[in-house]
Protein backbone atom coordinates (compact mmCIF):
# COMPACT_ATOMS: atom_id res chain seq x y z
CA UNK A 1 0.00 0.00 0.00
CA UNK A 2 1.13 3.34 -1.29
CA UNK A 3 -0.35 7.08 -0.41
CA UNK A 4 0.75 10.15 -2.42
CA UNK A 5 -0.93 13.92 -1.72
CA UNK A 6 -0.69 17.05 -4.07
CA UNK A 7 -2.23 20.10 -4.00
CA UNK A 8 -3.08 22.59 -7.27
CA UNK A 9 -2.87 26.01 -6.19
CA UNK A 10 -2.38 27.86 -9.72
CA UNK A 11 -5.12 29.41 -12.10
CA UNK A 12 -3.97 27.47 -15.15
CA UNK A 13 -6.08 24.70 -14.20
CA UNK A 14 -5.47 21.62 -16.64
CA UNK A 15 -1.71 22.09 -16.99
CA UNK A 16 -1.41 22.21 -13.31
CA UNK A 17 -3.47 19.37 -12.41
CA UNK A 18 -1.56 17.12 -15.12
CA UNK A 19 1.56 18.37 -13.27
CA UNK A 20 -0.03 17.57 -9.87
CA UNK A 21 -0.89 14.15 -11.52
CA UNK A 22 2.58 13.54 -12.97
CA UNK A 23 4.05 14.73 -9.30
CA UNK A 24 1.06 11.58 -7.43
CA UNK A 25 2.86 9.16 -10.02
CA UNK A 26 6.09 10.11 -9.11
CA UNK A 27 5.61 9.54 -5.39
CA UNK A 28 3.92 6.41 -5.91
CA UNK A 29 6.68 5.27 -7.94
CA UNK A 30 5.52 2.09 -10.31
CA UNK A 31 2.52 1.69 -7.99
CA UNK A 32 -0.62 2.46 -9.94
CA UNK A 33 -2.88 4.85 -8.22
CA UNK A 34 -6.22 2.87 -7.66
CA UNK A 35 -8.38 5.48 -6.19
CA UNK A 36 -7.68 9.27 -5.95
CA UNK A 37 -9.35 11.12 -3.42
CA UNK A 38 -10.32 15.20 -4.30
CA UNK A 39 -11.36 17.93 -2.64
CA UNK A 40 -11.63 21.24 -5.04
CA UNK A 41 -12.40 25.07 -4.35
CA UNK A 42 -15.72 25.97 -6.00
CA UNK A 43 -13.28 27.75 -8.66
CA UNK A 44 -12.31 24.30 -10.12
CA UNK A 45 -16.10 23.20 -10.58
CA UNK A 46 -15.36 23.45 -14.35
CA UNK A 47 -12.70 21.24 -14.09
CA UNK A 48 -13.94 18.25 -12.54
CA UNK A 49 -16.24 16.56 -14.88
CA UNK A 50 -12.91 15.77 -16.97
CA UNK A 51 -10.95 15.39 -13.70
CA UNK A 52 -11.44 11.40 -14.26
CA UNK A 53 -10.39 10.91 -17.90
CA UNK A 54 -7.26 13.13 -16.28
CA UNK A 55 -6.56 10.82 -14.35
CA UNK A 56 -7.26 7.86 -16.28
CA UNK A 57 -4.66 9.22 -18.63
CA UNK A 58 -2.23 8.07 -16.44
CA UNK A 59 -3.57 5.15 -14.20
CA UNK A 60 -6.48 3.51 -16.77
CA UNK A 61 -7.82 1.89 -14.24
CA UNK A 62 -8.35 4.71 -11.21
CA UNK A 63 -11.34 5.38 -9.41
CA UNK A 64 -12.10 9.16 -8.96
CA UNK A 65 -14.58 10.04 -5.61
CA UNK A 66 -14.85 13.99 -4.32
CA UNK A 67 -16.41 17.10 -3.24
CA UNK A 68 -16.43 20.69 -3.23
CA UNK A 69 -14.22 22.12 -0.40
CA UNK A 70 -14.08 25.89 1.48
CA UNK A 71 -10.81 24.55 2.51
CA UNK A 72 -8.40 22.12 0.73
CA UNK A 73 -5.62 20.10 2.78
CA UNK A 74 -2.96 18.46 0.34
CA UNK A 75 0.85 18.21 -0.15
CA UNK A 76 1.40 19.45 3.46
CA UNK A 77 -0.63 22.01 3.42
CA UNK A 78 -3.88 23.78 4.94
CA UNK A 79 -5.52 26.47 1.89
CA UNK A 80 -8.27 27.99 3.15
CA UNK A 81 -10.08 31.27 1.22
CA UNK A 82 -8.04 30.23 -1.99
CA UNK A 83 -8.68 28.10 -4.92
CA UNK A 84 -7.19 25.03 -4.48
CA UNK A 85 -7.47 21.43 -5.17
CA UNK A 86 -6.32 18.94 -3.36
CA UNK A 87 -5.42 15.62 -4.92
CA UNK A 88 -4.43 12.36 -2.95
CA UNK A 89 -3.86 9.00 -4.52
CA UNK A 90 -4.04 5.64 -3.11
CA UNK A 91 -2.55 1.96 -4.48
CA UNK A 92 -4.12 -0.30 -3.06
CA UNK A 93 -3.21 -4.24 -3.42
CA UNK A 94 -5.63 -6.80 -2.50
CA UNK A 95 -8.44 -3.99 -1.79
CA UNK A 96 -11.88 -3.60 -3.34
CA UNK A 97 -12.81 -0.23 -4.28
CA UNK A 98 -16.79 0.47 -4.60
CA UNK A 99 -17.33 3.94 -5.10
CA UNK A 100 -21.41 4.83 -5.06
CA UNK A 101 -23.49 7.94 -5.34
CA UNK A 102 -27.16 7.74 -2.86
CA UNK A 103 -29.91 10.57 -3.20
CA UNK A 104 -32.28 10.97 0.08
CA UNK A 105 -34.83 9.60 -1.91
CA UNK A 106 -32.83 6.33 -2.20
CA UNK A 107 -32.39 5.43 1.27
CA UNK A 108 -34.18 2.50 2.67
CA UNK A 109 -36.62 2.38 5.37
CA UNK A 110 -35.02 3.02 8.84
CA UNK A 111 -35.41 -0.49 10.07
CA UNK A 112 -34.22 -1.68 6.73
CA UNK A 113 -32.27 -5.28 7.23
CA UNK A 114 -28.52 -5.22 5.92
CA UNK A 115 -29.08 -6.40 2.68
CA UNK A 116 -31.34 -3.75 1.97
CA UNK A 117 -29.15 -1.26 2.63
CA UNK A 118 -26.46 -3.49 0.25
CA UNK A 119 -28.58 -3.48 -2.35
CA UNK A 120 -29.17 0.41 -2.54
CA UNK A 121 -25.30 0.48 -2.53
CA UNK A 122 -24.91 -1.30 -5.18
CA UNK A 123 -23.21 -4.14 -3.49
CA UNK A 124 -23.53 -8.20 -2.92
CA UNK A 125 -22.17 -10.05 -0.09
CA UNK A 126 -21.41 -9.18 3.88
CA UNK A 127 -17.43 -8.52 3.39
CA UNK A 128 -16.17 -6.20 6.14
CA UNK A 129 -16.20 -2.62 4.42
CA UNK A 130 -15.00 0.47 5.39
CA UNK A 131 -15.96 3.76 4.06
CA UNK A 132 -15.50 7.13 2.92
CA UNK A 133 -18.75 9.04 2.88
CA UNK A 134 -18.97 12.67 1.28
CA UNK A 135 -22.54 13.95 1.91
CA UNK A 136 -24.18 17.07 0.44
CA UNK A 137 -25.55 19.18 3.57
CA UNK A 138 -28.33 20.56 1.91
CA UNK A 139 -29.91 17.28 0.21
CA UNK A 140 -28.58 14.13 2.67
CA UNK A 141 -29.74 13.18 6.15
CA UNK A 142 -26.55 12.53 7.13
CA UNK A 143 -27.44 10.91 10.78
CA UNK A 144 -29.96 8.53 8.99
CA UNK A 145 -27.60 7.53 5.79
CA UNK A 146 -24.70 6.73 8.78
CA UNK A 147 -27.29 4.38 10.61
CA UNK A 148 -27.85 2.49 6.86
CA UNK A 149 -23.93 2.33 6.83
CA UNK A 150 -23.74 0.90 9.91
CA UNK A 151 -26.19 -1.54 9.07
CA UNK A 152 -24.79 -2.60 5.98
CA UNK A 153 -21.03 -3.32 7.68
CA UNK A 154 -21.35 -3.12 11.18
CA UNK A 155 -17.90 -3.58 12.01
CA UNK A 156 -16.70 -1.34 8.77
CA UNK A 157 -15.35 2.12 9.73
CA UNK A 158 -17.03 4.91 8.68
CA UNK A 159 -15.24 8.53 8.50
CA UNK A 160 -15.59 11.69 5.78
CA UNK A 161 -17.00 14.84 5.84
CA UNK A 162 -20.02 17.03 4.57
CA UNK A 163 -19.18 18.97 1.52
CA UNK A 164 -18.70 23.09 2.03
CA UNK A 165 -17.67 25.91 -0.18
CA UNK A 166 -21.73 26.79 -1.51
CA UNK A 167 -23.54 28.80 0.95
CA UNK A 168 -27.18 27.29 -0.37
CA UNK A 169 -28.78 24.11 -1.89
CA UNK A 170 -27.19 23.01 -5.28
CA UNK A 171 -23.84 24.85 -4.99
CA UNK A 172 -21.93 22.00 -4.00
CA UNK A 173 -20.64 19.01 -6.26
CA UNK A 174 -19.87 15.25 -5.44
CA UNK A 175 -18.10 13.55 -7.90
CA UNK A 176 -17.74 10.05 -8.65
CA UNK A 177 -15.68 9.31 -11.52
CA UNK A 178 -17.13 10.92 -14.92
CA UNK A 179 -20.44 12.01 -13.11
CA UNK A 180 -20.62 15.21 -11.29
CA UNK A 181 -23.97 15.45 -8.80
CA UNK A 182 -25.18 18.30 -6.83
CA UNK A 183 -27.50 16.43 -4.02
CA UNK A 184 -27.11 13.15 -1.97
CA UNK A 185 -23.66 11.70 -0.62
CA UNK A 186 -21.01 9.95 -2.84
CA UNK A 187 -18.20 7.85 -1.13
CA UNK A 188 -16.22 4.34 -1.51
CA UNK A 189 -16.17 1.41 0.39
CA UNK A 190 -13.05 -0.52 0.77
CA UNK A 191 -12.90 -4.46 1.76
CA UNK A 192 -9.80 -6.76 1.48
CA UNK A 193 -6.50 -5.93 3.01
CA UNK A 194 -7.08 -2.50 4.39
CA UNK A 195 -7.90 -1.13 7.78
CA UNK A 196 -8.40 2.30 9.21
CA UNK A 197 -7.10 3.66 12.43
CA UNK A 198 -9.02 6.31 13.23
CA UNK A 199 -8.52 9.70 15.64
CA UNK A 200 -11.53 11.72 16.29
CA UNK A 201 -10.63 14.92 18.28
CA UNK A 202 -13.56 16.97 19.29
CA UNK A 203 -11.53 19.55 20.73
CA UNK A 204 -13.47 19.99 24.10
CA UNK A 205 -12.90 19.65 27.79
CA UNK A 206 -14.72 18.69 30.28
CA UNK A 207 -15.71 20.68 33.03
CA UNK A 208 -17.27 20.17 36.38
CA UNK A 209 -18.57 16.41 37.33
CA UNK A 210 -20.51 13.88 35.48
CA UNK A 211 -24.07 14.29 36.71
CA UNK A 212 -27.09 11.68 35.53
CA UNK A 213 -29.95 13.05 32.90
CA UNK A 214 -32.93 12.37 35.45
CA UNK A 215 -35.74 13.55 33.90
CA UNK A 216 -36.05 14.64 29.34
CA UNK A 217 -37.94 14.70 26.68
CA UNK A 218 -37.02 14.25 23.14
CA UNK A 219 -34.26 17.24 23.06
CA UNK A 220 -34.73 18.45 26.22
CA UNK A 221 -33.28 17.83 29.65
CA UNK A 222 -35.45 18.80 32.53
CA UNK A 223 -33.69 17.99 35.51
CA UNK A 224 -29.60 16.90 36.43
CA UNK A 225 -28.99 15.09 39.62
CA UNK A 226 -32.52 15.38 40.71
CA UNK A 227 -32.92 19.16 40.26
CA UNK A 228 -33.90 21.75 37.35
CA UNK A 229 -31.14 21.38 34.77
CA UNK A 230 -30.57 24.87 34.56
CA UNK A 231 -29.83 24.94 38.80
CA UNK A 232 -27.67 22.48 37.96
CA UNK A 233 -25.48 24.19 35.30
CA UNK A 234 -26.09 27.40 36.83
CA UNK A 235 -24.49 25.35 39.78
CA UNK A 236 -21.51 24.47 38.38
CA UNK A 237 -20.70 27.63 36.69
CA UNK A 238 -20.77 29.51 39.74
CA UNK A 239 -17.82 27.13 40.83
CA UNK A 240 -15.18 27.62 37.94
CA UNK A 241 -12.48 29.70 37.66
CA UNK A 242 -12.56 32.91 35.71
CA UNK A 243 -10.98 31.15 32.29
CA UNK A 244 -13.38 28.57 32.91
CA UNK A 245 -16.73 30.90 33.24
CA UNK A 246 -15.63 33.40 30.72
CA UNK A 247 -15.61 29.94 28.17
CA UNK A 248 -18.78 28.68 29.35
CA UNK A 249 -20.61 32.00 28.40
CA UNK A 250 -18.97 31.57 25.26
CA UNK A 251 -18.70 27.83 23.63
CA UNK A 252 -20.54 25.30 26.20
CA UNK A 253 -21.18 22.11 25.17
CA UNK A 254 -22.88 18.94 26.33
CA UNK A 255 -20.93 15.48 26.27
CA UNK A 256 -23.06 12.28 26.53
CA UNK A 257 -20.78 9.21 27.82
CA UNK A 258 -21.41 6.28 25.17
CA UNK A 259 -20.50 3.40 27.59
CA UNK A 260 -23.54 3.67 29.92
CA UNK A 261 -21.26 0.86 31.96
CA UNK A 262 -18.44 2.94 32.68
CA UNK A 263 -18.13 3.39 36.22
CA UNK A 264 -15.03 6.79 35.67
CA UNK A 265 -15.41 9.29 33.02
CA UNK A 266 -12.29 11.05 30.81
CA UNK A 267 -12.06 13.20 28.42
CA UNK A 268 -13.08 11.46 24.62
CA UNK A 269 -15.13 9.00 26.35
CA UNK A 270 -18.32 11.74 25.96
CA UNK A 271 -20.17 12.02 22.24
CA UNK A 272 -20.22 16.04 22.33
CA UNK A 273 -23.01 18.45 21.20
CA UNK A 274 -24.27 21.97 20.87
CA UNK A 275 -25.95 23.46 23.92
CA UNK A 276 -28.78 25.15 22.08
CA UNK A 277 -30.81 27.27 24.34
CA UNK A 278 -32.44 26.95 28.21
CA UNK A 279 -36.25 27.83 29.58
CA UNK A 280 -35.53 30.11 32.32
CA UNK A 281 -39.63 28.85 33.04
CA UNK A 282 -39.21 25.29 33.23
CA UNK A 283 -35.52 24.73 33.63
CA UNK A 284 -34.76 22.97 30.92
CA UNK A 285 -31.76 23.02 28.66
CA UNK A 286 -32.36 22.26 24.78
CA UNK A 287 -29.29 20.12 23.79
CA UNK A 288 -28.87 18.60 19.35
CA UNK A 289 -29.32 15.20 21.04
CA UNK A 290 -32.18 12.75 22.54
CA UNK A 291 -30.73 11.90 25.75
CA UNK A 292 -32.41 9.35 27.83
CA UNK A 293 -33.22 9.19 31.18
CA UNK A 294 -30.40 7.86 33.21
CA UNK A 295 -28.04 8.51 30.65
CA UNK A 296 -24.50 10.25 32.23
CA UNK A 297 -24.05 14.00 30.68
CA UNK A 298 -20.80 16.16 31.28
CA UNK A 299 -20.39 20.08 30.40
CA UNK A 300 -17.73 20.90 28.05
CA UNK A 301 -15.55 23.71 26.73
CA UNK A 302 -13.68 24.40 23.86
CA UNK A 303 -11.09 27.01 22.88
CA UNK A 304 -7.96 26.86 21.05
CA UNK A 305 -5.96 25.58 23.81
CA UNK A 306 -8.04 22.70 24.69
CA UNK A 307 -8.52 21.70 20.79
CA UNK A 308 -4.49 21.67 20.26
CA UNK A 309 -4.15 18.92 23.37
CA UNK A 310 -7.03 16.92 22.78
CA UNK A 311 -5.70 16.32 19.15
CA UNK A 312 -2.03 15.66 20.26
CA UNK A 313 -3.49 14.00 23.14
CA UNK A 314 -4.97 11.42 20.52
CA UNK A 315 -2.54 11.15 18.44
CA UNK A 316 0.27 10.33 20.89
CA UNK A 317 -2.13 7.55 22.12
CA UNK A 318 -2.63 6.40 18.26
CA UNK A 319 1.08 6.26 17.93
CA UNK A 320 1.46 4.29 21.01
CA UNK A 321 -0.98 2.03 20.20
CA UNK A 322 -0.54 1.47 16.39
CA UNK A 323 0.33 -2.38 14.85
CA UNK A 324 2.23 -0.56 11.86
CA UNK A 325 3.05 3.48 10.80
CA UNK A 326 0.06 4.57 8.55
CA UNK A 327 0.81 4.62 4.31
CA UNK A 328 -1.58 7.58 4.09
CA UNK A 329 -4.40 9.49 5.81
CA UNK A 330 -6.89 11.16 4.94
CA UNK A 331 -8.54 14.66 7.28
CA UNK A 332 -11.76 16.07 8.18
CA UNK A 333 -11.53 19.19 9.56
CA UNK A 334 -14.09 21.70 10.68
CA UNK A 335 -14.59 25.07 8.90
CA UNK A 336 -14.48 26.65 12.78
CA UNK A 337 -10.64 25.38 13.02
CA UNK A 338 -7.74 26.75 10.78
CA UNK A 339 -6.07 29.57 10.76
CA UNK A 340 -8.96 31.70 12.14
CA UNK A 341 -9.45 29.84 15.44
CA UNK A 342 -5.62 28.75 15.90
CA UNK A 343 -3.94 32.00 14.82
CA UNK A 344 -1.54 30.30 12.62
CA UNK A 345 -2.44 27.99 9.36
CA UNK A 346 -1.24 24.23 8.84
CA UNK A 347 -2.00 23.88 12.54
CA UNK A 348 -3.71 20.46 12.85
CA UNK A 349 -1.34 19.25 9.91
CA UNK A 350 1.17 20.14 11.71
CA UNK A 351 0.28 18.00 14.94
CA UNK A 352 -0.06 15.13 12.92
CA UNK A 353 3.43 15.40 11.34
CA UNK A 354 4.66 15.80 14.45
CA UNK A 355 3.46 12.49 15.89
CA UNK A 356 3.38 10.99 12.93
CA UNK A 357 5.89 11.50 10.28
CA UNK A 358 5.74 12.46 7.12
CA UNK A 359 3.08 10.36 6.09
CA UNK A 360 1.09 11.77 2.73
CA UNK A 361 -2.31 13.33 4.52
CA UNK A 362 -5.20 14.85 2.02
CA UNK A 363 -8.53 16.21 2.90
CA UNK A 364 -10.26 19.53 3.27
CA UNK A 365 -12.16 21.60 5.55
CA UNK A 366 -15.83 20.44 6.77
CA UNK A 367 -19.71 21.74 6.97
CA UNK A 368 -19.54 18.96 9.29
CA UNK A 369 -17.00 15.71 10.11
CA UNK A 370 -17.78 12.09 10.17
CA UNK A 371 -16.03 9.58 12.58
CA UNK A 372 -16.21 7.16 15.27
CA UNK A 373 -16.67 7.47 18.66
CA UNK A 374 -16.60 4.25 20.75
CA UNK A 375 -17.22 2.62 17.42
CA UNK A 376 -20.05 4.23 16.38
CA UNK A 377 -20.02 7.13 13.41
CA UNK A 378 -21.10 10.51 13.77
CA UNK A 379 -21.57 13.75 12.96
CA UNK A 380 -19.52 16.30 14.19
CA UNK A 381 -19.24 20.10 14.70
CA UNK A 382 -15.25 21.85 15.70
CA UNK A 383 -14.11 18.31 15.23
CA UNK A 384 -11.08 17.37 13.39
CA UNK A 385 -11.43 13.62 12.11
CA UNK A 386 -8.88 12.10 10.77
CA UNK A 387 -8.35 8.52 9.07
CA UNK A 388 -5.58 6.59 9.03
CA UNK A 389 -5.05 3.68 6.46
CA UNK A 390 -2.34 0.55 6.61
CA UNK A 391 -2.59 -2.78 5.16
CA UNK A 392 -5.10 -5.29 6.72
CA UNK A 393 -2.04 -8.50 7.08
CA UNK A 394 1.20 -8.49 6.36
CA UNK A 395 2.28 -8.95 3.04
Amino acid sequence: MRWASALVVSNDDIAAIDAALASLAHDLDTNPADVIFVFASPEFIPRLRNLAAQARAVWPDVRVVGCTAAGCIGGSQEVEGEPAMALTAASLPGVTIEPFHLLHRDLPDADADAETWRTALGVQGDAERHMVVLPDPFSMNPQRLLAGLACASPQGVVIGGMASGGSTAGEHRLLIDDAVHRQGAVGVMLSGNVAIDTVVAQGCRPIGAPMFVTRCRRNLITELDGQSALVALQGLVDGLNAIDTRLARESLFVGLVMQQDQQTYGQGDFLIRNLIGADTQSGALVVAARPEVNAVVQFHVRDAAASAADLDRLLKRSRAGELRPPAGALLFDCLGRGAHFYGASEHDTGLIRAELGAVPIGGFFCNGEIGPVHGRAHVHGYTASLGLFRPRFDS
